[in-house]
C-alpha cells in the first residue's frame, strides 16, 4: 500500500503473546480438571511450550496456575465418584442357548474404570498431598503424629523416622 495506510492482516496461528484473559481461560479449565495438553489442543489457545514460557516469565500467572492445578485435584476427586458410581457397561448379556441369557461382568470395562480412578487418585495425591496424599504412621506410636512425607524433604523424612525409631528403642530399654 503506497498511500501510507497500513494493511491489517488477520492473525494466523496460535496466540503467543501473554494476556490475562487467556491466562484466566487456561486456569479456569485447569481447575475443572482438564489437562494443559487438552486445553492447548484448541486452536484459540497457545501451545504448551508457550504456556510453560509464560509460567517462567509471569509470577502472577505462575501463582494463578499453581492454584488452578491444586483446585483440579478436587475436580478429579469428583470425577472419581462419578466413575465409581457409573455401572453402565459393567455387565453384558451372553446367550447360552435359545431363550437362555446369562449376565456376565465386563471385566475389561471394570478394569478400565479402575485404572481411570487410580490415575486420578494418584494425580490428586500429587497436586494436593495434604488432602489426598497417603499419610504414613509408624505402628505402635499412637502419641506421635503421622509422618507426612508429601510436604517434607527426604532429609526431613529420614530425620523424623530416625527420631521415631530412636524413641521406640529408648522406650524398650526403659521397659
Amino acid at each position: 500500500m503506497s498511500d501510507g495506510a497500513q494493511e491489517t492482516r488477520p492473525k494466523v496461528g496460535r496466540p503467543s503473546d501473554f494476556t490475562q484473559e487467556t491466562a484466566d481461560r487456561i486456569c479456569a479449565q485447569l481447575a475443572e480438571g482438564k489437562s494443559l495438553r487438552t486445553i492447548c489442543k484448541a486452536d484459540d489457545m497457545p501451545s504448551c511450550v508457550t504456556v510453560y514460557a509464560w509460567l517462567r516469565l509471569h509470577d502472577e500467572f505462575l501463582k494463578q496456575y499453581t492454584r488452578a492445578k491444586e483446585d483440579s485435584a478436587d475436580a478429579l476427586a469428583e470425577e472419581m465418584l462419578d466413575i465409581a458410581d457409573d455401572g453402565t457397561n459393567d455387565w453384558y448379556d451372553q446367550q447360552i442357548t435359545e431363550g437362555v441369557v446369562l449376565k456376565k461382568p465386563d471385566t475389561e470395562h471394570i478394569n478400565r474404570s479402575r485404572l481411570r480412578v487410580d490415575t486420578r487418585k494418584w494425580i490428586a495425591s500429587k497436586l494436593k498431598p495434604k488432602k489426598y496424599g497417603d499419610k504414613v504412621a509408624v505402628g505402635g506410636a499412637e502419641d506421635l503424629p503421622p509422618i507426612q512425607t508429601a510436604d517434607m524433604t527426604p532429609v526431613e523424612t529420614a530425620r523424623r523416622i530416625a527420631f521415631i525409631l530412636q524413641q521406640g528403642v529408648t522406650a524398650e530399654k526403659k521397659a
